[in-house]
């Protein structure tokens, strides 16, 4: 009997999985098998400049050797298709529609440098500084109004609700909060070059596919703090949270894409097992 347990993998083809992503993936995989539910393999490929398709392909790969294995997804179908986040912009749309038309987004023009990040995952918990209210509008529009057909070549921001607390119960870390206004400001949702910003998109996918658990790193909890914000908005009902712990490497320091030397292709080329790998993400 197959339970409602639905959880996700979620991976980026802008460089090849590390042993930290594998952690994570593979805690995602535990987690539903031993729920007796459903994994689905979702190919967040957004960042139209840094994903690849050999990316894409060693993602894959890599993963299956690993011994995690997804019911739904890109490769083996599934009742949500498209499992690919660069086919699912109508969806996307939808949802910045909706967000428009209730005033809880407003157009933003200030230039970032590091805007082109916000299509993924941010890095750490504190990539995307508190917006300095620029371009927020002093009261937030509500009733009927125009909603333009496009985003416009424009950024647009999601107005948190100042000095609320924003509390949920992850399943590692326990009781966490954060004040919006305070920990974080307006964030993207989506960007100038046409792109939804990850905060958008994860929550409109996660709550298409149904999605119960998020099984992700430590570094996005405040970012489960934001998407709870957009879930609200959206009139969408949130998942679970599980944030994983992060693998440091000999520095001290977080496990990123640049240690190629970690990456599961490279581990494989050394002649690495399946089980050499699998002992070292205890």
């Amino acid at each position: 009997m197959i339970s409602p347990y639905r959880g996700r993998l979620a991976p980026s083809p802008t460089g090849l999985l590390h042993l930290g992503h594998a952690r994570t993936f593979w805690t995602a995989y535990q987690r539903a098998q031993q729920a007796n539910g459903v994994l689905v393999m979702r190919n967040e490929n957004l960042d139209p400049q840094r994903s690849k398709t050999e990316y894409t392909t060693a993602m894959f790969e890599d993963l299956r050797w690993l011994g995690i294995w997804w019911q739904e997804g890109p490769d083996v179908g599934g009742p949500y298709i498209p499992y690919v986040q660069s086919r699912r912009r109508e969806f996307y749309l939808e949802a910045w529609r909706k967000l428009v038309q209730t005033g809880f987004v407003y157009p933003c023009r200030c230039s970032r440098k590091d805007l082109a990040r916000s299509a993924q995952a941010p890095h750490d918990e504190d990539d995307e500084p508190i917006y300095p209210g620029t371009c927020r509008p002093r009261h937030a529009a509500s009733g009927e109004i125009a909603v333009p057909e496009s985003p416009a070549r424009l950024n647009w921001r999601f107005r948190v609700p100042d000095g609320e607390e924003i509390a949920f119960a992850d399943g590692h870390l326990g009781q966490k909060s954060y004040l919006a206004g305070l920990d974080f400001g307006d964030f993207l949702i989506w960007r100038r070059d046409d792109v939804p910003a990850y905060q958008l998109a994860v929550v409109v996918d996660d709550a298409a596919m149904r999605i119960t658990e998020v099984v992700r790193g430590a570094d996005l909890l405040r970012s489960a703090a934001r998407q709870l914000l957009v879930y609200s908005a959206l009139g969408l009902e949130p998942p679970a949270w599980y944030h994983c712990p992060l693998m440091l490497d000999a520095t001290g320091q977080r496990l990123a894409k640049r240690h190629d030397a970690l990456s599961l292709r490279a581990l494989r080329e050394q002649g690495r097992t399946q089980e050499d790998v699998v002992a070292m993400l205890r």
